[in-house]
C-alpha cells in the first residue's frame, strides 16, 4: 500500500535503507523519487524500480538461505572431522583400510608347542595410531620448547623421523594414503 505525499509516493522506502533482491542480492537505497525508488545493488550496480515493481521485488529481510546452503548435522560433523585431521589433532582416528576391517593379526612363536597369539586388527591399528599422535605431540612439544636450542630441537625430530620410518610398514593398514607415516627422504640429484 502506497500513502500519497507532497509530489509522489511513499512506498515505506528511505535513502540509505539495505534492501535485498533475489536476482541482485543486497542493496542500498539511493533515490526515492516520484515513481520510481533507486537502489544500488553490489552485484549489479544501479537499477531503478517503478512503485509496483519495487513493493513485489524488493525485500526488507534478507531471504532464507536455500536448502542447498544450509548444512545439516552430518556436513558439520565431517567439516570438524576434516578440520581436525588436516590439523593433526591428537585422537582423530583415521579409517583402516577396508580389507583389514575386521581382520586379526596372528602371531606365531619361532618354537614348537608354544601357544599362539591373536589380536584383532582393528585393536592393533588403534594402537599404531596412538603411537603416531603421541609422535605427532612429542614433535609439538619439542618445536615450541623454550629450553632446548634450534640444534637440539632439529636432533631430537631426527629420532622422530627414523621412528615415522620404522613405522611405514604399517602403511598397509590405513586407508588413505594421506594417513600414511613418512620417514626421511632421500635428497634426489
Amino acid at each position: 500500500m502506497y500513502v500519497h505525499l507532497q509530489g509522489g509516493w511513499d512506498m515505506g522506502y528511505y535513502t540509505g535503507q539495505v534492501v535485498y533482491h533475489a536476482e541482485f542480492g543486497t542493496g542500498r537505497v539511493v533515490n526515492v523519487e516520484d515513481a520510481r525508488l533507486v537502489v544500488n545493488f553490489i552485484k549489479g550496480g544501479a537499477k531503478f524500480f517503478p512503485n509496483a515493481q519495487a513493493e513485489a521485488e524488493l525485500m526488507l529481510e534478507p531471504p532464507p538461505k536455500a536448502e542447498e546452503e544450509a548444512m545439516d548435522k552430518e556436513d558439520i560433523v565431517e567439516a570438524v572431522r576434516q578440520a581436525l585431521k588436516e590439523e593433526g589433532a591428537a585422537g582423530f582416528a583415521p579409517p583402516i583400510a577396508e580389507k583389514w576391517d575386521g581382520g586379526e593379526l596372528l602371531m606365531k612363536p619361532g618354537r614348537a608347542g608354544l601357544q599362539e597369539k591373536s589380536v584383532p586388527i582393528d585393536a592393533f591399528f588403534h594402537k599404531i595410531v596412538m603411537v603416531r599422535n603421541q609422535l605427532r605431540l612429542l614433535e609439538q612439544n619439542i618445536n615450541a620448547s623454550k629450553t632446548l636450542t634450534d640444534a637440539e630441537k632439529v636432533d631430537m625430530q631426527q629420532y622422530i623421523t627414523r621412528s615415522y620410518g620404522s613405522l611405514t610398514t604399517f602403511n598397509v593398514l590405513f586407508a588413505e594414503k594421506a594417513d600414511w607415516f613418512v620417514g626421511s627422504k632421500k635428497e634426489e640429484d
